[in-house]
């Protein structure tokens, strides 16, 4: 029986292709924009776990609480120090920690000038293996520049394509107008943070930005077998001394990797919810499409209707084909909306893969999310045709016959 509802539905369907079709072009458009959009933030979300989690969960990042946008340290009034360094390190269960300066700085190369980040590298050999192994450097050509050396490290992209001209080892570079040597080229990651940057020894760094004690950010490893939460709990007290401040007035943030994610997450979900919003208004009048066709459908099947009921169709099976019908609508639509929305995702990663190699823009395509979509455009479908359905089995034998 409920096969029967189906494929009257299906034939009506197909018998105003040119109607259906435009009936379902909002649908069908809301729902790939929702599918893109989805997959895609949940693709960059995981890819930033991921960059997150290989951290690990010994680490700790102290930075000052900051009220701009731009990297650690940007519009801070009381900023991290060697004392704060000093105060953590005597923290109990931490292994180490690493202070280190994250400054925009200005380049010139063969009288060509840009801007990029530029960072620290410690002396202490502990402190440079910390260094290297949270950041996962990777050497492609040359070495880790010396202490208080004029020599730096750039990350893969300033050796490719940010310059007019690509620089090579060895070649002279002027950082703040001073003259550096490009001692070693990182390999490529694929996040573009660590490919645009530039690695300065850090006396040579304070020396050319006329920085005495600041940090802008101190990395911690913490030891094996401690508890994050207490460690952080314990840094939390030494710094309040170390920087004068009182409990809940703290001018200073302690993240671990969790809480970054949690962080990320938060903004990545406000910004999915306003794009998805925006698609919604898309879907809004694909309803409104549906409920016209079917408003149109019953105008012009009303003699049907009347046959059907005058050898024994009622009420209720006239409501339920005119709802599949409607339902149906929605449902195909929203299959060619999530094959598109799928298309396009792919398309997206296939082209900034190309474009910049990175790993972190990829469609995460799930069987709930497709599922969910087609769910979501029967039941908006159904919804839009509530009201025709009701009009249609309202219908009068006699009245139905008549027109």
């Amino acid at each position: 029986m409920i096969q029967d509802y189906f494929k009257l539905a299906y034939r009506s369907v197909k018998q105003r292709k040119l109607r259906s079709w435009l009936t379902m072009l909002g649908i069908f458009v809301g729902i790939a924009a929702v599918v893109a959009l989805i997959t895609l933030s949940q693709g960059l979300q995981n890819a930033i776990a991921s960059q997150f989690l290989k951290l690990g969960s010994d680490k700790l990042i102290v930075q000052a609480a900051g009220s701009g946008f731009g990297p650690p340290g940007t519009a801070v009034a009381s900023p991290l120090t060697k004392k704060d360094k000093i105060a953590i390190d005597r923290t109990k269960d931490v292994d180490l920690a690493v202070g280190r300066l994250i400054r925009i700085t200005q380049l010139e190369f063969k009288n060509e000038q840009k801007y990029t980040y530029a960072v620290s590298y410690p002396e202490n050999s502990q402190e440079q293996d910390l260094v290297i192994e949270a950041n996962d450097y990777q050497i492609q050509e040359g070495k880790f520049p010396e202490k208080n050396s004029p020599g730096v490290l750039i990350g893969y992209n300033l050796a490719h394509g940010f310059f007019e001209h690509d620089p090579i080892l060895r070649d002279k570079i002027l950082l703040q107008q001073k003259q550096f040597t490009i001692v070693g080229i990182l390999k490529k990651s694929g996040n573009p943070q660590r490919d645009d940057t530039l690695v300065i020894p850090e006396e040579s760094y304070r020396s050319l930005l006329g920085i005495k004690d600041d940090y802008d950010i101190i990395a911690i490893r913490i030891q094996k077998s401690a508890d994050l939460a207490s460690v952080a709990d314990s840094l939390k007290k030494e710094l309040r001394k170390s920087r004068n401040v009182e409990k809940s007035k703290e001018d200073f943030i302690i993240q671990t990797p969790q809480t970054l994610i949690a962080t990320f997450n938060t903004i990545l979900l406000i910004i999915e919810g306003v794009l998805i919003g925006i698609a919604s208004i898309s879907l809004l009048v694909g309803g409104v499409g549906i409920m016209n066709t079917m408003y149109t459908a019953v105008l012009e099947r009303t003699k049907e209707i009347g046959l059907l009921k005058a050898i024994g169709a009622t009420r209720r099976e006239i409501l339920i084909l005119f709802l599949i019908e409607s339902g149906m609508l929605g449902l195909l639509g929203g299959i060619i909306g999530v094959t598109l929305g799928i298309l396009i995702s792919k398309l997206v990663e296939f082209i900034t893969y190309q474009i910049f190699e990175s790993v972190l823009i990829h469609a995460e395509i799930s069987s709930w999310l497709l599922l969910s979509a087609l769910l979501f455009s029967f039941s908006v479908g159904i919804i839009s045709g509530v009201l025709p359905a009701k009009q249609a089995a309202q219908l009068q034998v006699i009245d139905a016959l008549r027109k």
